[in-house]
């Protein structure tokens, strides 16, 4: 499908793996010497399963760059899965974290930034009422929890190419015969009875599953963005997904999480969609630990707690965790979103993603590949097919792992840090042209060493 020479792909890719090894001599002893302390040699299974090549052990990193400990430095297009949008240490969350180090970064209690923060996401999504976690996985947990009391139901809604973090309730995908599996290893042998998935941008397949009035809840991304590149809604599939929650009694929530990088306010506010609940983390506190969810006044009326005549509570919603909320983080957020995170940041992006999209067209275009170039705000990425796909299994049918492996490592090569497989290069607030322009270079290069 990518029109390009099966060989030629693997021969570029063992050659290009075997130069980063060759080149990270104190990253791979570093990991043989973490073997014998932590599983994989990693402190997360995830920093060395995302890649095929070692993963490089980082000594610092500052803007849009970071640098490994043997001495290579990287433009930076994954941003730590978009966690780190806002750039490494940008002066005023580094102000706002080590002020709110020195006065006591936790209590249990609340600080007035818990107020600002909250008040800055209702103008930004249109929600009036926000709560916090440490991630954007449980602010999921909690959005789903909180739909449970409000309808009574307990399933939940995904869409097929979804990823909404590391909880039960998400860790399902349809198997080779339709049904529902689990993804990976350690879930409960009945997780799939809670959950359900359906194709994204089919309605009819959305109106079958909600008409058995099963569902608490529809969780989404507004554009599927972290598992099979990027799927857009088709014309009027918002307002179906809308119309059909509501006729079901069914709440809605949009996980903005990734796509937030758009724009104040993310896809919701840019499309003017409408959910009951709103989630968000990662770049939202500038990559410190920080999730939150917003929501409608009759969803939070579930959270009120009714306190008896000594103070004992009742009817609690399983909500909360120590460390939620807590000061560091809500100084980091608001640092992130008054002074990093501001409109003229965004439009900066939009202008380098527009660059980054233009240039790869460029690269494909001058190389004679039947490929498409997607572009969403400071987001583009690479679709091995003439035309984007419409749902999951269309994007399945089309990718092209060890292509995409070697997309990955040549860059890393050539010192620019690709997006992890599945997702696309984001450009990130403090990238400058040259970031850009290294980025586009080094994939024209690739095409044109495959189609010479």
């Amino acid at each position: 499908m990518s029109g390009l020479d099966r060989a030629r792909v693997r021969a570029l890719k063992d050659a290009e793996d075997a130069r980063f090894h060759e080149e990270h001599p104190r990253s791979i002893a570093l990991r043989e010497r973490a073997a014998a302390v932590m599983p994989n040699g990693v402190p997360m299974a995830w920093l060395r399963g995302s890649y095929h090549h070692e993963p490089p052990w980082i000594a610092h990193a500052a803007g849009a760059r970071f640098t490994d400990v043997d001495g290579h430095t990287y433009a930076d297009f994954n941003i730590a899965d978009l966690s780190m949008f806002c750039g490494y240490a940008p002066a005023p969350v580094v102000r706002a974290v080590a002020d709110a180090m020195a006065r006591g970064n936790q209590f249990l209690l609340p600080t007035e930034d818990a107020i600002v923060v909250s008040e800055e996401l209702g103008r930004r999504y249109g929600l009036p009422k926000w709560q916090y976690t440490s991630s954007a996985s449980q602010a999921n947990v909690e959005a789903i929890r909180v739909a449970r009391v409000v309808t009574g139901r307990d399933r939940v809604l995904f869409f097929d190419g979804k990823y909404h973090g590391h909880f039960d309730a998400s860790l399902v995908q349809l198997g080779a015969d339709g049904t529902l599996v689990p993804e990976e290893r350690g879930l409960p042998r009945r997780v799939t009875e809670g959950s359900a998935i359906v194709p994204f941008n089919d309605v009819d397949a959305l109106a079958a599953a909600l008409g058995t009035g099963s569902f608490a809840l529809v969780m989404t991304e507004p554009a599927l963005t972290n598992e099979i590149g990027l799927l857009l809604p088709q014309d009027g599939f918002h307002d179906e997904l809308r119309r059909l929650t509501r006729e079901t009694g069914t709440l809605l929530a949009l996980d903005e999480t990734h796509t937030q990088v758009v724009g104040p306010g993310g896809l919701t506010r840019r499309w003017e969609l409408d959910p009951d609940l709103v989630t968000a983390g990662k770049s939202i506190a500038a990559g410190v630990p920080f999730g939150a969810w917003g929501m409608r006044d009759e969803v939070a009326a579930v959270l009120h707690q009714e306190k008896g005549p000594d103070g004992e509570r009742a009817d609690i919603v399983a909500t909360g965790g120590t460390l939620f909320g807590n000061p560091l983080a809500m100084a980091a957020a608001r640092a992130t979103m008054l002074e990093v995170l501001t409109d003229e940041a965004y439009a900066h992006t939009h202008r380098l993603g527009a660059r980054l999209a233009d240039g790869m067209r460029d690269a494909v275009a001058r190389a004679g590949l039947p490929w498409t170039i997607h572009h969403l705000g400071p987001r583009a990425g690479y679709v091995f097919a003439p035309s984007a796909p419409r749902t999951a299994a269309e994007a399945r049918a089309v990718a092209d792992d060890l292509l995409t492996r070697l997309i990955r490592i040549w860059l890393a090569n050539r010192g620019v840090w690709e997006a992890i497989v599945g997702a696309g290069p984001v450009v990130p607030v403090p990238a400058a042209d040259e970031d850009v322009d290294a980025y586009v270079e080094g994939f024209g290069a690739l095409l044109d060493e495959l189609v010479s």
